[in-house]
């Protein structure tokens, strides 16, 4: 496909295109929010791909998340981590050889949430030389809502009658044995990870609640304390990452109760809740606001999230610690790829690709629906608006924060 009719598609997609995508990372807790009309941002796998591989945020996410490794104190039997939020799985690899490289003898149980078919396909390709690494590994995957996934147990007794339990021993020592078994689920996930629109809210639901738990054979001895039961529903992590779980402009009560709140029951004692989100102030914004100038989604800052989660949590709120940290500590950022002096030099034309992903980069953080986007790139002003922004500063990079909520030992 040339770059002029790449353009056109990104622009023209229809509805109809767009229902077949499948959910990408940041919309994890979509599926639950209030819908808003028209709202098809989640549903497009261009956007999303195009974002992870141009952008540096998993990379930077995993580093702050290694830094919260460093204060856990796990108790026996396992180092134990939830995702919320696996997506493609590059944050979740990354995670995986921090926490060998602190607790190398430990056994893990990493488990996490993913809607989304394309995503659980691509974090599990990540996983064969993970399980080479770190033999004593469990890890469980897990379709169903973040108020539920932590204990792999759907509250609707309709919906735990009909969720669907898989537990795959690995055999083999090679990560060639290991791929070739994650690969022979690929009929199992595209039966039982398929999603409907929700009548009540119009967003993603998944038809099936389905759990997908992977071991390594030869560890089952020694995992057998560690291994999830169905009917007995267990979280006590030692750390969750909450990051970019719910969208932007989704009520700030529904992000406590529904999201943040279950998440922070579901550490042990001494457990940690890592959440990110992004905050704005960029030039990603700039870009987005040349366009549309009161545009402006990041209104929630990580203090009035934590406070909400604070009055979600009612009385148990007293048996945890929010801290909204210091902007020094709280505050990160990370980059759009591009090429040495591609962008800083004035000389230096910026190519047409360069300007498509940084204008889609701009768009996904802020959460552009597809209706706007396509009217926004009806001419090439975008284009322009994007240039100007990335001359200006010399480079594109957003901003994110994150927050901790702990729970007391």
């Amino acid at each position: 496909m040339g770059m002029k009719d790449w353009v056109a598609s990104m622009a023209a997609m229809s509805e109809a295109e767009a229902k077949k995508a499948a959910v990408p990372a940041q919309a994890s807790a979509a599926e639950e929010a209030p819908a808003e009309p028209n709202f098809r941002f989640y549903d497009n796998r261009q956007k999303y791909l195009m974002f992870v591989n141009t952008c540096s945020e998993k990379w930077i996410v995993a580093e702050r998340v290694a830094k919260e490794i460093e204060a856990l104190q796990p108790a026996p039997p396992a180092v134990r981590f939830f995702d919320a939020g696996i997506g493609d799985g590059t944050v979740l690899a990354r995670v995986l050889r921090s926490l060998h490289r602190k607790f190398e003898r430990f056994p893990f149980y990493i488990a996490g949430k993913e809607i989304s078919l394309e995503d659980v396909r691509l974090a599990l390709d990540k996983m064969p030389d993970r399980f080479l690494e770190h033999p004593e590994m469990v890890l469980a995957i897990t379709n169903i809502s973040y108020a539920e996934a932590p204990w792999l147990t759907p509250s609707n007794p309709e919906a735990a009658k009909r969720m669907v339990w898989k537990e795959v021993a690995l055999e083999g020592s090679n990560t060639a044995d290991f791929e070739r078994q994650i690969l022979d689920l690929q009929p199992f996930l595209a039966e039982n990870w398929r999603t409907q629109v929700s009548e009540k809210t119009g967003s993603m639901i998944p038809e099936t609640p389905t759990v997908l738990i992977l071991y390594r054979a030869d560890c089952r001895f020694l995992l057998d304390r560690v291994i999830p039961r169905k009917d007995t529903p267990t979280a006590d992590f030692d750390l969750v990452l909450a990051s970019q779980p719910f969208r932007l402009r989704a009520p700030v009560e529904f992000k406590a109760k529904r999201v943040l709140a279950p998440l922070a029951r579901s550490l042990r004692p001494g457990g940690r809740l890592l959440g990110i989100h992004s905050a704005g102030n960029d030039p990603g914004l700039e870009i987005v606001q040349k366009v549309w100038p009161q545009e402006d989604p990041f209104t929630t800052s990580r203090r009035t999230l934590i406070e909400a989660t604070r009055a979600a949590m009612g009385s148990a709120a007293e048996a945890f610690r929010f801290d909204p940290l210091p902007n020094a500590q709280a505050l990160f950022r990370y980059e759009m790829h591009t090429l040495p002096d591609e962008i800083d030099s004035e000389s230096a034309s910026i190519g047409t690709s360069t300007l498509l992903a940084a204008w889609n980069a701009a768009t996904y953080v802020a959460q552009i629906d597809d209706e706007r986007l396509a009217k926004a790139m009806s001419n090439s002003a975008y284009l322009d608006a994007t240039k100007a922004v990335l001359r200006k500063n010399g480079e594109l990079w957003f901003n994110d924060e994150s927050y901790l909520i702990t729970r007391n030992h």
